[in-house]
């Protein structure tokens, strides 16, 4: 009869070696079913009737058999874990709205099983798919898949899965901020205390969210019949603000800028402030985020409010539908409302 691999805490024998422990075989001979049935109810088959699961699962607990993913599945209805694929977890988006979608997986009785992928790219995250779907997961969370798309990314069938990246409506539920309204309100902000234009500190070119707030701050310019000044790109860090800060100090037609986060505006503040610009009184600035550290910046900072708190919560929530009815959700889109929350950051322009 074949047998498990040895458990760390079997006793040993009078050999020294350890016996091994309690086997599917054990467990099948002890239940009156075949191993093979036994195996189907362990993997968590459908077409096993509720009375020889309950079989197998005393059984188990008689020889002491030690629960694995797939009796703690059998026991509960479900592993009762949830994947979380994630990339550059110092960012302020990426660590917020996963310590969010921990706690709302918490308050539903599920661990999270984190993976952070070095890259973004379709491979990196399909590897850390497969990694972790070997480990026994019920539903998969991605946080921003960025570079990948839903032409490119691999996942598992019929595994619940949801996206915070409006890019996979359509082929998997997504839950995110509303990055087009918020930019607007920002630029109009601008505008409405009399700037000519807005110029723009943008994020990485390869992220989704970064692309979002550029397009909007193009259009919402064009749409005011206002020139488009040249983007400046940066990397989400306060070293990147600070170190393009420079250029745009010795650039007289700058009067406003709005930045895609608020690390950037922080080091752009500094920046300004070094080569003797005064925030808001030579130049406006406004972020987007809303961090803590925003409120206590000098002067403070005015900015766009994503509330982690609620996408990590609608991620979870779309996930545990999709978990709870077997049926997978494609066209489903959560936006959260952004809010523009206004500090002493921005003026109207110096006459």
């Amino acid at each position: 009869m074949p047998t498990d691999a040895p458990t760390p805490d079997a006793p040993e024998t009078t050999t020294g070696r350890r016996r091994p422990g309690p086997s599917i075989g054990d467990v099948a001979k002890l239940a009156g079913l075949s191993p093979q049935t036994v195996s189907r109810v362990s993997t968590g088959a459908l077409n096993v009737r509720p009375e020889t699961r309950q079989r197998v699962l005393d059984a188990m607990e008689q020889v002491g058999y030690s629960p694995n993913n797939a009796a703690r599945a059998l026991r509960y209805g479900s592993f009762r874990t949830i994947g979380l694929v994630a990339h550059r977890l110092s960012r302020t988006g990426e660590s917020r709205t996963m310590e969010a979608v921990v706690e709302a997986a918490r308050r539903e009785r599920y661990t999270v099983t984190l993976v952070d992928v070095e890259t973004p790219s379709s491979a990196d995250v399909d590897e850390a798919v497969q990694r972790l779907t070997h480990q026994s997961i019920d539903g998969l969370v991605i946080i921003r898949a960025e570079t990948a798309t839903p032409t490119t990314l691999a996942l598992p069938p019929r595994l619940p899965v949801v996206v915070s990246d409006s890019r996979f409506v359509g082929h998997h539920p997504a839950v995110g901020a509303d990055q087009t309204a918020g930019t607007i309100a920002a630029v109009h902000h601008l505008l409405d205390l009399g700037h000519a234009t807005v110029h723009h500190l943008g994020g990485p070119i390869d992220s989704g969210p970064a692309e979002q707030r550029a397009q909007a701050w193009a259009a919402a310019l064009a749409d005011a019949g206002r020139p488009v000044p040249p983007m400046i790109a940066g990397d989400w860090s306060a070293r990147s603000g600070y170190e393009t800060g420079g250029r745009i100090a010795d650039d007289p037609t700058v009067t406003a800028v709005f930045c895609a986060n608020d690390e950037m505006a922080a080091g752009l503040v500094r920046a300004l402030s070094e080569r003797g610009l005064r925030v808001p009184d030579d130049v406006s600035v406004v972020g987007f985020d809303d961090i803590p550290l925003a409120d206590y910046l000098w002067p403070p900072l005015t900015t766009v409010r994503q509330d982690f708190t609620q996408i990590g919560e609608g991620l979870i929530e779309l996930l545990m539908r999709q978990i709870r009815a077997g049926e997978p959700l494609l066209d489903e889109h959560v936006s959260i409302p952004t809010t523009l929350v206004v500090r002493a950051s921005t003026a109207p322009p110096r006459a």
